[in-house]
């Protein structure tokens, strides 16, 4: 049953474990792709504790949805887990009211997206996380999740030139960010 190399089963025997429901294949499941689904949840959610809700409620549908789930090649468990946990983000942030614009961020548009070669990614990711739960969300949906302003909007229930709106304001507020950012290490 297993692939031979030591006792990591391949992801089309996780999926046959988890969906008869075994034991064995839920636990490995979550030892497997915790990590990488509390990363996703942290994309769209700033709050340490709320992450964790949402990658709790989300695992629950996870397992209580599995039948749904269509294996399609390898990658494509870890792909519907992560849409899965991301829509468990967007409802937290609408329960909460959190996808309400803030207006008090200024207009200032840069003229390209900012270079990010030079700035390390867990800085990069920081800067993200900091934006407001609107932008972050619209940012994150665009560029992760290659969602056209139309879907976004959809989703969020906004106008699809709100998206857009929202989009430009977090690529401003990012290349202040880094534009800070390598002010601040210049001389390190």
């Amino acid at each position: 049953m297993n692939s031979g190399a030591g006792n990591k089963l391949t992801e089309k025997e996780l999926v046959r474990l988890v969906g008869r429901g075994e034991e064995r294949g839920r636990r490995e499941l979550y030892l497997r792709y915790a990590g990488n689904l509390t990363a996703v949840a942290s994309r769209y959610i700033a709050d340490p504790d709320a992450v964790k809700d949402v990658l709790q409620e989300a695992f629950i549908r996870i397992f209580e949805r599995f039948d749904s789930f269509s294996y399609r090649g390898e990658g494509s468990l870890r792909a519907w887990m992560s849409r899965v946990v991301a829509n468990c983000a967007l409802q937290a942030l609408r329960k909460d009211n959190s996808l309400l614009v803030d207006r008090d961020i200024p207009d200032a548009i840069p003229d390209d997206d900012p270079e990010v070669d030079d700035v390390p990614m867990d800085v990069l990711q920081e800067m993200i996380r900091h934006l407001p739960d609107g932008y972050r969300t619209v940012f994150n949906l665009y560029v992760f999740e290659q969602m056209p302003h139309k879907e976004i909007a959809g989703l969020l229930g906004i106008k699809e030139n709100s998206s857009a709106s929202q989009l430009l304001r977090a690529k401003a507020l990012l290349a202040r960010e880094i534009k800070e950012y390598r002010r601040r290490n210049a001389n390190v």
